[in-house]
Parts: structure tokens; C-alpha cells; sequence
């Protein structure tokens, strides 16, 4: 027996303290809602590559880049230029082979730093346009840890760099857009970061004709979304000029919480968004620009992105960056669409029965239980919605089977087959292929052929009562060749009167339906029939398969029959 584990108080006093609040009593934000998508720019060539075991090779970025721009970014950060040459030799390999679409922008990060700054420019000779995106850190805790410098000296970096940006700007022929980044703005004081943003826009010249971008980076996350929003509503209010600037957000994940903190900024007044496909960035990432446009995209909001094809997505960024999605991973994982409970099951086919009687025509809501998206809407498939494990139910069975294998079991022997199927699970405690399914199914209800083994059959409308038949039915009882006759008001009634002569059994058939397994001349039927045993009170499902109907029906009747008896034995 497993020891109990006791309470242990890991908790330190005084090391770890509450984020102080931002004084913002009558904050707007929670009243707002999300109508449009923001503005997006990609930093997966940079923040998302910098945080790789092993950084992309000039190719995989080559790649990656032509992937965002299929996506629909029309604003992405290529990289450091003045950080490494390798950084520089992919900066200027785009634009001289001509691999910038004329509605993509560039950006390049650069420290505040002259070196940098000159030698970032060298890089963006013959650029049209180009997102300068400048940065220095302005936190409590980096200017008195690393830096050891005051508010003023930290401003003084800034537009110093600027000013230095401004001036190579003019020289080059190149449209220059500049982007701020307060680093670690988090865990800055509001008053200082609204400081060093307006001498940062004064030293640039921002105007309503010259807007600059305001990058806000949660660079590492300090607390909890709704003090995010906070943040990014009192810097709206309280920064100058606000039609001068493009508030943007840079969320990572160290809470847990990047999706939320971002959607939340939104609501405070932000206007872009750079993060990554699926997340990848340092420590626990970035925030994941996949998530949060099919997010807006189950609200109604066209994303302005193009994830139709999520799978293909997926595919690329793993193979790229040697980093798996998450089963679980919204949207993309490979169990996101899937579901093992019962109930959840039951509830899923059920939407999805009812969705089939919508078209396109109707413009009909999306409403399945469990599926907040269509899976088809991003390239997914049902197939994988339902598995089968020790958990499952009798819906999620009759899913499998219906839509991978096209068998549409009468809703009252769900419960028969469910238990023949659960009897695997519950004796492995692992989850049943959908191929083990349909083996299953088919080896415990179809064409059985103990204790009776259909032959031949055939019927003819009876000379004294035309509104009956008489049949003839060949089979193997017991191992030996028997011919029989009946007479019924139908070839099945007539067959099961010719059975009753000879076996112990008072039957009632008690349920049949039938249907083409595919479309065409050549299809085969397959047909459910259910009996009952009236002397020993209990009901069997069998299921027969042939090209001729009746037939079909015969063997369906005889599996029954053969389980039946089965019981019966037992």
C-alpha cells in the first residue's frame, strides 16, 4: 500500500509577496468586447527562434518566413541583425532576392545601442519599409539589478537612440516606422513608463500622419490578466497623444495566463499583437497567436488569419523547430476534437446528427456539445472525435461505427454492442482501436454461422393467399443440411416460421432496418434484426450483409438466432 504523503509547508515568509493593484476604479474594460482582430506581427523568427535547442538554419527561416506570409501576417519580425551574422545574412537575403510580398513589413529588433543601431541599418539597405522595433529595459528590478541606473539615465538611452534612428533614417531610402518596447514593462512603474513612452514619441516626432508603435511587453508575467488590462487602460488614458501611436502587446506565458492577458489588453484598448505560432518563445513561451485567432474566429471575428488548414500549420512548426504540439494543445492537438466519456459522446453524435440536416443555405449556428468549432472549419476530421477506452459509452461506439465504417445501427442496439465492446476495454483498461471496433462488432454479430449456417434461400408469393409467401430455406443446423419451409406474411416472417419447427425457441421479431453500405447498382445491404425469446425473456441484435435484400434480412435473422441460442445455452 502506497504511504500516505503528509502537509508540507513549502511556503518561505516574506519571499514571495501579492502584485500591488493598478488604482483604476472605474476601469471600462470588463463592459467591452472583442469585435475585430487586432493587428498581428509574428516574432517567431526572432523571440520564437532565439528560444530553440537548435536555432533554425537560414533555409528552415526561409521557410518559415514564406509560411507566415501564406498565413496572412502582414507584419513580421525577421530578426537581430546586428546580433549575429547569421541574424544579418538572413536580413539581407530576403530583400535581395526579392521575398518580401509587397503587403508584408519587415521588423528588426534592436537594443538601444549605437553599434547595434548602425550596423542594424547596414542591414536594411534596399528595404522599402521597415518596422525599427527598439528596445531597452526600463524595470524596477532590471535598472537596479543590472543596469544600476536611474529613471532619468534609463529615458536618456532611449531617445538618445532615437534620435540616432531618426538621423540614419533621413540618409536611407527606406520608409522607417519606429516601434518602442519599454522591456519588462510589467514590472514598471506606470508613471515612468508613461514618462519614457512620450519622450521616446518626442524625440521621434510622432504625429496622427506619423504614427509609432508603443509595444508594451509583458515580459515576464507578474500577475494576474485583469491587472494586465489595468495596466494597458490607465497607459491609454494617461500616455499623451494617444492618436499618435499603435498600442501593441507582447505577452509571454509564466502564469499560465498569456491567452487571457492578451484578450483582456484588447478590451483595455490595445491594437496589435505579436506572439508565436503555438506558443513557442522563452521559458513558457509567447503568447500563442494560433489560440487567439481561432478564438476570435468562434466569436464570429474573421481572424484575418488563415489557419483552415491547421494540420498543415502544425506539421511545419514542428518539423522546423523539433518542438511537438500538445495533444491537448486548443485547436491543434491531437485529442482536442476527441472524447472518451460516454456522456460526452452520446452528447456529440447527437449535435452532429442535427447538423447534418443544415446546408450551407441555412446558415445555420454551430451547435455541437463539447465542439465549440467545427473541426472541418480548420481542416480537422470527425473521424478521431470519439475513442473508445474503459470510460466510453454506447453513443461513442455507434459513432465509430456509423461514421468510419458507414454501418448506422438502430439506436436500440446500441446498448448490445456497447457491452460487447466494453468487455475488451475493461479487461485491458486501454483504448480500443477503431479497427478492433469494427472486428469486434462484426465477429459477434454478423453472418454467424453456429449453430445455423445459412445456405440458400429463396420465396415466391403463395398460390393460396397471395398476401403471404412461402419460402425455402437451405442451412446447416448443427453440422447437417436441412431444407425447410414456412409461410409468413413476408419473406423474413416466413423464414422465422420455417426456423420455429425445429429449434426450441418462441420468437418475436421485435425490430428490423436496413440500408445500402455504399451508393450504386453494386452496393450491398446490410440489415438489423432484432428478436425476442419469449419463453426465456431475452432479446438479440444480429446483422447480415449481401448483395440481395433479402437475403441481407435472412442472415441478419439467423445471426440473431445463433445469438440467441448462444444465450440460451449458457
Amino acid at each position: 500500500m502506497a504511504k500516505a504523503i503528509g502537509k508540507i509547508s513549502f511556503l518561505k515568509p516574506n519571499k514571495y509577496q501579492a502584485f500591488t493593484a493598478v488604482p483604476l476604479a472605474d476601469r471600462t474594460w470588463p463592459n467591452k468586447q472583442i469585435t475585430k482582430a487586432p493587428i498581428w506581427c509574428s516574432v517567431d523568427l526572432r523571440d520564437g527562434n532565439q528560444a530553440l535547442i537548435n536555432p533554425l538554419s537560414p533555409d528552415q527561416k526561409l521557410e518559415l518566413f514564406a509560411t507566415l506570409c501564406s498565413l496572412g501576417f502582414k507584419e513580421i519580425e525577421i530578426g537581430f541583425p546586428s546580433a549575429s551574422q547569421v541574424e544579418y545574412d538572413f536580413t539581407r537575403a530576403i530583400v535581395e532576392n526579392d521575398l518580401i510580398p509587397a503587403d508584408v513589413t519587415p521588423q528588426v529588433l534592436c537594443q538601444a545601442r549605437e553599434p547595434l543601431i548602425r550596423k542594424t541599418f547596414e542591414a536594411l539597405v534596399g528595404y522599402k519599409k521597415v518596422i525599427f522595433h527598439l528596445y531597452n529595459s526600463t524595470s524596477t528590478l532590471q535598472r537596479r539589478v543590472v543596469f544600476n541606473k536611474s529613471q532619468a539615465e534609463i529615458t536618456e538611452i532611449a531617445t538618445s537612440a532615437v534620435t540616432l534612428i531618426k538621423e540614419l533614417a533621413a540618409k536611407q531610402n527606406t520608409e522607417v516606422i519606429l516601434q518602442y518596447s519599454p522591456e519588462s514593462f510589467t514590472g514598471t512603474e506606470l508613471e515612468f513608463s508613461k514618462e519614457i513612452c512620450e519622450a521616446v514619441m518626442l524625440s521621434w516626432g510622432a504625429s496622427p500622419t506619423k504614427r509609432m508603435i508603443l509595444n508594451l511587453p509583458s515580459t515576464v508575467e507578474l500577475h494576474t490578466p485583469n491587472i494586465h488590462a489595468d495596466q494597458i487602460e490607465w497607459f491609454t488614458r494617461n500616455v499623451k497623444n494617444r492618436d499618435s501611436y499603435i498600442l501593441s502587446l507582447h505577452t509571454h506565458n509564466d502564469r499560465g495566463t498569456g491567452i487571457a492577458s492578451t484578450e483582456l489588453g484588447l478590451l483595455a484598448g490595445a491594437d496589435r499583437v505579436e506572439g508565436t505560432l503555438f506558443g513557442n518563445g522563452e521559458r513558457t513561451g509567447n503568447v500563442d497567436l494560433v489560440t487567439l485567432a481561432l478564438n476570435l474566429f468562434t466569436q464570429g471575428i474573421d481572424p484575418e488569419l488563415d489557419f483552415s488548414q491547421i494540420g498543415k500549420v502544425r506539421s511545419i512548426a514542428e518539423r522546423l523547430t523539433n518542438l511537438p504540439v500538445h495533444e491537448r494543445h486548443p485547436y491543434a492537438g491531437d485529442l482536442v476534437f476527441t472524447a472518451f466519456s460516454g456522456s460526452h459522446q452520446d452528447a456529440i453524435k447527437k449535435g452532429l446528427d442535427l447538423m447534418k440536416n443544415n446546408t450551407p443555405e441555412t446558415n445555420a449556428l454551430w451547435e455541437v456539445p463539447y465542439l465549440p468549432i467545427d473541426p472541418n472549419d480548420i481542416g480537422r476530421s470527425y473521424e478521431a472525435i470519439i475513442r473508445i477506452n474503459s470510460q466510453s459509452g454506447k453513443g461513442g461506439i455507434a459513432f465509430i461505427l456509423e461514421n468510419e465504417f458507414a454501418y448506422r445501427l438502430p439506436k436500440p442496439m446500441h446498448p448490445e454492442v456497447s457491452q460487447v465492446i466494453q468487455l475488451i476495454s475493461d479487461s485491458t483498461g486501454k483504448e480500443i482501436s477503431s479497427l478492433q471496433i469494427k472486428e469486434e462488432f462484426l465477429d459477434k454479430f454478423l453472418n454467424l454461422k453456429s449453430p445455423i449456417k445459412f445456405l440458400n434461400f429463396s420465396h415466391n408469393p403463395c398460390p393460396e393467399n397471395p398476401e403471404t409467401v412461402d419460402c425455402c430455406l437451405t442451412a446447416e443446423i448443427h453440422g447437417v443440411e436441412k431444407i425447410i419451409y414456412g409461410n409468413g406474411n413476408g419473406p423474413i416472417n416466413a423464414c422465422k416460421h420455417a426456423l420455429a419447427k425445429l429449434l426450441p425457441c418462441n420468437l418475436s421479431l421485435t425490430d428490423f432496418s436496413q440500408h445500402a453500405l455504399s451508393s450504386g447498382s453494386s452496393s450491398e445491404a446490410i440489415s438489423y434484426i432484432q428478436i425476442k425469446d419469449l419463453n426465456h425473456d431475452f432479446s438479440c441484435y444480429g446483422i447480415g450483409i449481401d448483395s440481395n435484400t433479402d437475403k441481407a434480412s435472412i442472415k441478419a435473422l439467423i445471426s440473431a438466432l445463433n445469438r440467441a441460442l448462444v444465450k440460451h445455452a449458457n
